[in-house]
């Protein structure tokens, strides 16, 4: 996809500086990637990933790094002072750009709200559910971060935007409840803007398409598809044309087992009492 790699060769990030040095060093004391891998009791993949700048690198990889590579404390002391916008790997920041300017984007979700819409007291809950915990100020500034993301609602030209929720997510008992309810009425408020669509996925329903996972798409400026697919401990943008084609057929699968938008709507009111 000639616009994401264009937009990725513009991008010297922070790993792939890292990564760099790291490959360098191994280089100059004649290891393999194995090698190195065994030195520190990781896979190799691992290795691979931190010197191709994909994968952040963690304090207690850092001194068996420093260790292994005769580097005292440099690799200890970057990962130490990264900022937290560096701490993530280059293609999630790819795909924050790319939601900033999307035409489209299309959003499936299992578990909580999507971030573009969700309010501060959610959001703020949720970080405070991570774990290891965030310390008070990192977990203001993911919730400041997030806030920030929403600015794509107010954003001329407006983007087209659709959201699938899994009502499991509206009838969870986490958190207070008058906070589902403030989020509840939130997105309710959010279905009136013209640009905007949401659908929930009953939890009634007898055959199911998105049973792996949640998943954002969406449209570039330029008109190429991306894809988004986060889990635990790992993210990954696909922009494969044939990966992305199969995601779409997916998405626009779940639209058709989804409730309608008025019918979402009217779950909304009900599970807010307003019918």
């Amino acid at each position: 996809m000639h616009t994401a790699k264009k937009r990725k060769s513009k991008q010297i990030t922070t790993w792939t500086m890292i990564g760099n040095l790291v490959a360098q060093h191994r280089a100059e004391l004649r290891l393999t990637q194995v090698a190195l891998a065994e030195l520190c009791r990781v896979s190799v993949d691992t290795i691979a990933s931190i010197e191709q700048g994909r994968r952040p690198l963690q304090w207690d990889l850092a001194v068996q790094l420093d260790k292994h590579l005769q580097t005292k404390r440099t690799f200890q002391t970057l990962a130490e002072s990264m900022p937290s916008k560096d701490r993530l790997p280059a293609f999630v920041h790819d795909f924050l750009d790319y939601e900033r300017e999307a035409l489209t984007l299309l959003s499936y979700e299992t578990q909580v709200v999507p971030g573009q819409l969700q309010t501060e007291e959610y959001a703020r809950f949720l970080f405070s559910c991570l774990y290891p915990p965030l310390d008070e100020a990192e977990r203001e500034s993911w919730v400041t971060a997030r806030m920030d993301r929403q600015k794509l609602l107010d954003r001329k030209p407006r983007p087209m935007l659709h959201f699938l929720l899994e009502e499991s997510i509206l009838r969870s008992r986490l958190g207070d409840p008058a906070m589902m309810r403030n989020q509840i009425r939130h997105l309710r408020q959010c279905m009136e803007l013209p640009f905007l669509g949401l659908q929930i996925m009953p939890i009634e329903l007898p055959k199911h398409a998105g049973l792996t996972g949640p998943m954002v798409l969406l449209e570039t400026p330029e008109h190429d598809h991306l894809v988004y697919v986060e889990g635990q401990l790992t993210s990954y943008l696909h922009e494969d044309p044939d990966q992305v084609s199969v995601l779409q057929q997916k998405y626009g699968m779940l639209r058709s087992q989804a409730l309608s938008v008025d019918a979402s709507a009217r779950l909304l009111d009900e599970l807010l009492g307003e019918t």
